[in-house]
């Protein structure tokens, strides 16, 4: 059931994407406000007990109408898992996005590369040249693809729709209570931030090494060893790095970082960013996922052989 509902769920999104205006988390980014402002008072306490406040009342929700649906029947069920993980990746999206961006390099003037990409991101990138905005892109689908699919994939392959449904939400606290400012709210956000560490350590190495596989293996090892460390959120350096070393490509050190765009440091081997990396970027992904795609159908038929 895991494999055939995560192939027509990813059918389904590469058929029929959800609207690039769709934004299904406000709800749960309101609630998450609402515990901040009842339970930060700066304590690491507090913040543990927000968290788990956040995340386990729909976490168990969501486990409890999976265990009824597959006890009752199990069709119901299949399409249940059909439409968790349909709303929970958010890949489809993705290629329009990157795809929007790199037809504008190639065929259309600078700044409308430039208006893609901020309507991509959400940054300011005014002042981006060709190659930067061809290295933010290239960054964003390594980083977009890691945590909208592959941490998806392996938290539903271990605890079904629950555990997509902890790795989206743990990732979302992480961004809005992990990042607060210690100064003014003192330590209440660092078990978000901690926690989602540990969520991701696993989906991050083996996205890694799934990159290194599908792609140049020894110049992914490489980067990923020497420079993953360099990078702010350490989960995601590794990710940047394989990936970077996978197609051969360097990005970081922006020409003019300015605004949101700040300097980054250098990752990858080989060339600098163009937009053809951008593609290569694209295609490492989906040769990352058949590869996931063909893992998963022989664990799957290797059950069914020994049931």
């Amino acid at each position: 059931m895991i494999f055939s509902a995560l192939l027509a769920a990813l059918l389904l999104e590469y058929f029929r994407p959800l609207p690039q205006d769709y934004r299904p988390y406000d709800w749960f980014s309101a609630y998450a406000h609402f515990l901040e402002r009842q339970f930060n008072a700066g304590e690491h306490s507090h913040g543990v007990l927000a968290w788990f406040l956040a995340v386990f009342p729909f976490v168990l929700l969501f486990a409890l109408i999976s265990m009824l649906l597959n006890s009752m029947n199990g069709l119901v069920a299949w399409l249940w898992n059909i439409i968790v993980l349909y709303s929970l990746m958010g890949f489809g999206s993705l290629g329009t996005k990157a795809v929007a961006v790199i037809s504008a390099l190639r065929n259309q003037p600078l700044e409308q590369a430039r208006q893609s990409l901020e309507k991509w991101t959400g940054r300011d990138t005014s002042n981006c040249s060709a190659t930067d905005i061809a290295r933010f892109g290239i960054e964003e689908i390594l980083i977009s693809a890691y945590r909208k699919l592959f941490g998806v994939i392996l938290w539903f392959m271990f605890f079904g729709p629950a555990g997509a449904l902890i790795y989206r939400f743990a990732q979302i606290l992480a961004n809005k209570w992990g990042r607060l400012n210690e100064q003014e709210f003192g330590s209440f956000g660092k078990f978000s931030g901690r926690i989602f560490y540990w969520i991701e350590w696993l989906p991050s190495r083996l996205t890694a090494v799934s990159f290194a596989i599908v792609g140049d293996f020894e110049d992914a090892v490489y980067c990923w060893r020497s420079q993953a460390k360099q990078w702010v959120e350490e989960s995601l350096g590794v990710v940047l790095a394989s990936g970077t070393g996978a197609i051969g490509v360097r990005l970081g050190e922006l020409d003019e970082p300015s605004g949101g765009m700040d300097s980054r440091p250098e990752i990858g081997l080989g060339d600098e960013a163009d937009v053809d990396y951008m593609d290569s970027a694209i295609s490492l992904i989906w040769r990352t996922l058949a590869l996931w795609l063909v893992l998963l159908l022989l664990i799957t038929l290797a059950r069914l052989s020994a049931a």
